[in-house]
């Protein structure tokens, strides 16, 4: 993984000592809230319901075992012994005094962390795929152009005050993990008939209140031109996007109203000016940067194992747990492992403890190389894991409450923090995500089911991307009370869709019998081991209306 170089490390430093300053006279009186708003929105401080909310980044996802250990250590110093990780790859801390924060960024700073950027109008944290460098489909290891665009958007004057939020994905596998479709530009990275890496750009694509799907704009991209062609997108937005209506103020709100052809030919026409000029990257960049991403030095290892299929024959639990929760890996006899954060009732999605975060950090030295992951689900990966030791982390993970066998599952709910802590939201998040997976206890059930997305946002901001989750449950405000909107039919990855609102939304008590018809009827319908998509793209919406809208509950809303 990437390490700061002295460049690195002033920037951060100094950024923190700013920040320093800036606290000290707010808190004084010298700054009016005004004034301190988007200075500590840029350090990704938010004024949550109950508290400030620090947002660190964790860049393309990535983690060295001593950067986890630091979050357990400002979960368990500084807040309630708890972070949250979210679908954009960031820990967030629900629970931290103002007066503390500059200590926490100075602990940060010193293992090569920090939280600039995790907010504001800004370009947010570059975001791949949790599997990147290891994935057996993988094409080429985006990594290296991940850390490149951090870097250049990383305090880029330019940049610094958009219309808008923004927020760029890229990989570079068969599957789309990234879910680069939903985000303002998406890079897809594929290697051209040479052997030269070449880049698809998407934009324009987001969820929120008018969610949309990006849209392609360059084929065939190479690698060299990616800083001037992103850099080009941006000028177009920054010199047309709306600063008077933040509701519409997003990239793809731009693109919707020029139309993507006119849209392409303004970048097209600004990109003449930039292309061939300082930001064109050189090999030698390329392979200063790439160098941070050498593979460690796997052993060799068979791809099979007596003593491993003995434990998958003995144990019903490992073996369910290895088809969910293991993934193919580049190298003969090691795997990828995802710790579910998601246990039920035992904790909300996402969140993990100081405890689990050392137990973690542990593990990916024990059975690794000291290097973790976050996933876009909000789940943990090791992504070095031999096959050999994969029944000694399931037992430990077991022990901490990450050993749940739901990855991809119904159970494996993304979920957003709602209104227990965000000030923006219109209902709970939490308690609707642990009364459905208290309803769907029995993992057999859930395993006969197959891969099932359940997303849930507790507003129109869409955290919880709840419009690309096969099953999507919004949280509505009706007259001053907590109400539930639910889609089906969205999906995220290559064939992306937004889900379709069913119908008259639900009390939070009504919610978990909702689940249950619509699991119900997907049962009733399926033909084989269809999945739950291909069902409702089979027979439609109206076989699962009429079971969720029964006269009795008709009456209900």
């Amino acid at each position: 993984m990437y390490q700061y170089d002295d460049y690195d490390r002033a920037l951060v430093f100094e950024r923190v000592a700013q920040f320093r300053d800036q606290v000290e006279r707010f808190m004084a009186g010298e700054l009016s809230e005004e004034e301190f708003l988007p200075l500590r929105l840029q350090n990704g401080l938010y004024m949550q319901k109950h508290a400030y909310m620090l947002r660190v980044a964790i860049p393309y996802g990535t983690l060295s075992a001593e950067q986890m250990r630091t979050l357990a250590s400002i979960a368990s110093d500084y807040d309630r012994g708890y972070g949250h990780f979210t679908t954009r790859q960031n820990m967030q801390f629900n629970w931290i005094e103002l007066a503390e924060v500059p200590d926490i960024l100075e602990r940060l700073a010193q293992v090569n962390m920090h939280a600039i950027q995790t907010s504001g109008n800004c370009v947010r944290n570059i975001t791949t795929e949790a599997f990147a460098g290891v994935a057996a489909d993988e094409l080429i290891d985006p990594r290296p152009l991940a850390e490149i665009l951090r870097q250049w958007s990383t305090i880029n004057p330019e940049f610094l005050f958009l219309p808008r939020k923004f927020k760029i994905a890229i990989c570079s596998a068969k599957q789309d993990r990234a879910a680069i479709m939903m985000h303002d530009i998406g890079l897809y990275l594929y290697p051209g008939r040479d052997g030269q890496m070449l880049l698809r750009v998407i934009v324009g694509g987001g969820l929120g209140r008018t969610p949309i799907l990006g849209l392609q704009i360059r084929e065939g991209l190479p690698w060299q031109h990616l800083l001037s062609y992103v850099e080009a997108v941006l000028r177009v937005y920054n010199r047309h996007g709306r600063r008077d209506n933040k509701y519409k103020a997003r990239i793809k709100i731009l693109v919707k109203a020029l139309g993507i052809e006119a849209f392409a030919k303004e970048v097209e026409e600004e990109w003449q000016h930039l292309k061939d000029g300082p930001a064109q990257l050189t090999e030698a960049e390329y392979q200063r940067v790439a160098s941070a991403f050498v593979p460690p030095v796997y052993h060799t290892l068979a791809d099979t194992d007596l003593d491993f299929g003995t434990r998958l024959a003995e144990s019903p639990a490992f073996a369910r747990w290895v088809a969910r929760n293991v993934q193919p890996h580049k190298v003969p006899g090691y795997t990828s492992v995802v710790l579910s954060t998601k246990p039920g009732m035992a904790s909300p999605p996402g969140d993990v403890t100081g405890v689990q975060m050392l137990a973690v950090a542990d593990w990916s030295q024990r059975f690794g190389f000291g290097e973790i992951r976050i996933a876009h689900e909000q789940n943990i990966v090791l992504p070095d894991v031999a096959k050999t030791d994969l029944y000694a982390l399931w037992q430990l993970a077991c022990k901490h409450d990450l050993g749940s066998a739901n990855v991809g599952l119904l159970t494996d709910i993304i979920a957003c923090p709602g209104g227990d802590f965000c000030a923006l939201a219109n209902a709970k998040s939490i308690p609707i995500a642990q009364a459905i997976q208290a309803r769907f206890d029995n993992l057999d059930y859930l395993h006969d089911l197959g891969d099932i997305s359940l997303n849930i946002s507790g507003c129109m901001n869409a955290c919880g991307h709840h419009h690309i989750g096969n099953i999507g449950i919004l949280g509505v405000d009706k007259n001053g009370s907590e109400w539930y909107q639910i889609t089906l039919g969205g999906a995220q990855g290559k064939n992306s869709a937004l889900g379709k609102v069913i119908g008259p939304s639900f009390s939070a008590a009504e919610v978990p019998q909702v689940i249950e018809r619509i699991i119900g009827t997907f049962v009733r319908y399926r033909e084989h081991e269809e999945l739950f998509v291909d069902t409702i793209a089979r027979i439609g919406m109206e076989p699962f209306k009429e079971r969720v809208y029964p006269k009795t509950l008709e009456a209900a809303v």
